[in-house]
């Protein structure tokens, strides 16, 4: 497992705290679970990418319903 540093404002360290308490986590879950779905939404991204690329319009709505469930809920 990779540790990582990172600098940000006072103000924001401060509202990641509470949210994170808010959410009964530590602040490293928090980052980690943050992280993990900017890479979900990265990802899908990419593949939305290929798959318009490919002219599969289908496959392009499928993944876009994907997406909209995902954040439905």
């Amino acid at each position: 497992m990779a540790t990582l540093t990172i600098r940000i404002p006072d103000d924001k360290h401060g509202r990641l705290k509470a949210l994170a308490q808010h959410r009964h986590v530590s602040i490293n879950k928090l980052i980690e679970e943050l992280s993990t779905q900017a890479l979900a939404e990265f990802d899908s991204e990419i593949r939305f990418r290929a798959l318009a690329a490919s002219g599969d319009v289908n496959k392009g709505v499928e993944l876009l319903d994907k997406i909209d469930e995902h954040f439905s809920k």
